[in-house]
């Protein structure tokens, strides 16, 4: 129970609140008024009989302290993570709410803050949301570590991204955009664009990631550029990213050359290397797409990773499920840990299959010169050449979860 005592001072009368927290220890704190202190004492009473009491002084640590203390807590945070992480503190938060203790924080200077942050234009609007995210995490566990009792980010949306549509090639352009350049990348832009691989799971490809006998590629590791241009080699980028999918038929033998002539002959050889054998640099790899890219007619503001984005668009038009598409593009939300990788194999080799047969309609070879089937009657494709039409047989009609075009963030 609290306790309130009125005594004397030179200034008026005193209210002394007293209690035993629930940490054993007597604490106290003075006010003015009876009314306030009364108030106070009820407050503290329930807040100790609901088990929502926190020390008042625990929580007397900068924001800084305290972030800096959060990340030097989280050894299992990736690398490139921790420098992000670090850079929107230092850039973004830290200027304005560093020196601010944790309990002292409100959900006014965080609106205050988020807003100041967006309106002056420094950041976009998705720079702002990750800083709000990263500073909302950091805060919930200061709730968890009971330093404050409720968390100040209430800002209802501002930690949401939005996501503008990226373009996409078809699949003449992948082609051409292929063939422009040089020899030893040809092969790259090829499982970018009908694969769907980030730039860092290529760079981390390995001889022992390729299976020729069966069809399959497995990512399993990526490579990170940190800032200082160091290369380090991690874990995708979420565990739906570990993943083995089947390759398109005709990527197989442009992989099989490709090793031969390019790569080390060993399980740990890198797939893709420099032009004389060393490491493949990021900034090396763009300065060869944007060359690619002009030859192929794609637009100038159309990135390497937007080939990642055709791939999934591409795999969208043969009638893949949104689940499948999860498993082959390496993509999560929050479960998709879960409920995406765990795609089944034939609908996966099946989604391969049906693009190999965008390649060779846009190449100009129809099934019938292989000597696969007959001849049969092809539909115009916004894929950039003619393809046999999907039927409710191979295409999934029916399913609910099916879908003609969809284009997924990284």
């Amino acid at each position: 129970m609290a306790h309130i005592t009125k005594r004397q001072t030179r200034g008026g009368p005193r209210y002394d609140v007293q209690y035993r927290a629930p940490d054993g220890g007597e604490r106290s704190k003075t006010f003015r008024t009876r009314r306030d202190a009364d108030r106070f004492a009820v407050t503290i009473e329930a807040d100790m009989l609901r088990g929502a009491w926190v020390n008042p002084e625990a929580g007397r640590i900068t924001i800084e302290d305290y972030a800096t203390s959060w990340l030097k807590s989280r050894p299992g945070l990736r690398v490139r993570t921790r420098e992000t992480y670090e850079s929107q503190l230092r850039g973004h938060v830290f200027p304005t709410l560093g020196a601010v203790d944790v309990n002292a924080l409100t959900p006014r200077a965080v609106r205050e803050w988020h807003s100041a942050l967006v309106i002056s234009g420094v950041v976009s609007a998705n720079t702002a949301a990750k800083c709000y995210r990263v500073l909302r995490t950091i805060l919930s566990t200061a709730v968890h570590d009971e330093l404050i009792i409720a968390n100040p980010c209430k800002l209802p949306g501002a930690g949401v991204e939005r996501v503008t549509e990226r373009p996409t090639a078809t699949v003449a352009e992948v082609l051409t955009a292929a063939e422009a350049m040089p020899e030893h990348l040809r092969l790259i832009v090829l499982l970018a664009g009908f694969c769907g691989l980030r730039v860092g799971e290529l760079l981390g490809l390995e001889r022992r990631h390729v299976n020729l006998l069966h069809g399959l590629l497995t990512v399993e590791q990526q490579e990170h550029q940190l800032k200082h241009g160091e290369l380090v080699v991690g874990p995708p980028k979420s565990d739906a990213g570990r993943r083995t999918i089947a390759l398109p038929p005709f990527l197989v033998g442009e992989i099989e050359a490709h090793l031969d002539a390019f790569s080390l002959n060993s399980p740990e050889g890198r797939v893709f290397r420099g032009e004389r054998g060393g490491t493949l640099r990021r900034h090396v790899l763009q300065k060869q797409w944007v060359q690619a890219r002009e030859v192929a007619g794609l637009p100038d503001g159309f990135r390497f990773h937007d080939l990642r984005h055709t791939a999934n668009t591409l795999a969208a038009a043969t009638g893949a499920s949104t689940k499948e598409l999860m498993h082959r593009m390496g993509h999560a939300s929050s479960q998709a840990a879960i409920r995406y990788q765990h795609a089944t194999r034939d609908r996966d080799v099946f989604i391969a299959g049906a693009l190999d047969e965008l390649v060779e309609a846009s190449r100009g070879i129809s099934r019938d010169n292989r000597g696969i089937n007959g001849p049969e009657e092809v539909d115009e494709s916004p894929s950039g050449g003619s393809v046999p039409p999907l039927t409710s047989a191979n295409s999934g009609a029916g399913d609910e979860n099916r879908t003609r075009v969809l284009s997924l963030g990284s």
